[in-house]
């Protein structure tokens, strides 16, 4: 039997996902694609699972999409129908993480390019290793950004930054990424798994259920009037405030506890 090509490991509440093509830097094939939807599926129907992370086995995180994988074959008019691989691929992916239940934390490893880069960048917090870095890289075959990438590159950097990494193709430095607000955190090689895995551990113990709607209501909010998104949130409170775990907070505090949150 072939190794998974997805590798699934718990620790308590955090699950993590560890893209496992290390001699491809993790490149995506169709088959690739489909383990990690089944992971991801599967995480958001496991209750006791809070906070997910997304990593890359070796010396990459993703290098994007294998160009020679049989998905990218040409037709019989000898041309490759990329737009059939974002539908069936891609597009998929990039809504199933920004619906998933709980935090997804990317923990960067090496490279992050093309769909890998916006892969990571499509989590809600981006921890990288030092080493690593983001390269938009579509341009230098003809592309444009996918996998969420013309969505998340300008309400991350605005439109003169996303269009300079998206035109260039320039590698920027996870370094560079933190000081621009493209990722949340940078740090030594040596220490990215365990303050990764540190960082989701306190995630899901934190009310993951409020933490999904908080991502929910700020993405929601960038296509809002101020009017819209005050009533957007009024609707989302009403919501979380008939939830045990607001009731779990308010007690806590006023009984000076650590709260014990269940909701999600």
């Amino acid at each position: 039997m072939s190794d998974p090509l997805v590798l699934v490991a718990d620790d308590g509440p955090v699950r993590t996902l560890t893209l496992n093509r290390p001699a491809a830097l993790n490149s995506f094939t169709s088959a690739m694609h489909a383990e990690l939807r089944d992971a991801l599926d599967a995480a958001a129907a496991a209750h006791h699972v809070r906070a997910v992370v997304i990593t890359g086995a070796g010396r990459g995180f993703c290098a994007g999409q294998d160009l020679n994988d049989p998905g990218m074959a040409p037709g019989a008019d000898g041309k490759v129908d990329i737009g059939a691989v974002i539908e069936a691929n891609y597009k998929p992916l990039a809504l199933r993480l920004r619906a998933m239940p709980v935090p997804v934390l990317a923990a960067v490893n090496g490279v992050a390019a093309g769909a890998g880069a916006n892969l990571a960048l499509g989590c809600d917090l981006v921890v990288a290793a030092r080493s690593a870095s983001f390269i938009q890289a579509f341009a230098k075959i003809g592309l444009i950004p996918d996998c969420g990438g013309t969505w998340l590159l300008p309400r991350l950097l605005g439109r003169a930054r996303a269009l300079g990494l998206a035109l260039t193709g320039d590698k920027l430095p996870a370094e560079e990424a933190v000081r621009l607000g493209l990722i949340w955190q940078c740090v030594d090689d040596a220490e990215l798994v365990a303050t990764s895995q540190a960082l989701a551990q306190r995630l899901a113990a934190m009310p993951v259920k409020a933490l999904a709607a908080t991502r929910q209501a700020l993405d929601a909010a960038a296509h809002m009037t101020m009017e819209d998104a005050l009533a957007l949130e009024a609707r989302m409170q009403r919501e979380l405030g008939h939830q045990a775990d607001f009731a779990e907070g308010v007690a806590a505090f006023q009984q000076k506890r650590a709260p014990h949150f269940t909701d999600r």
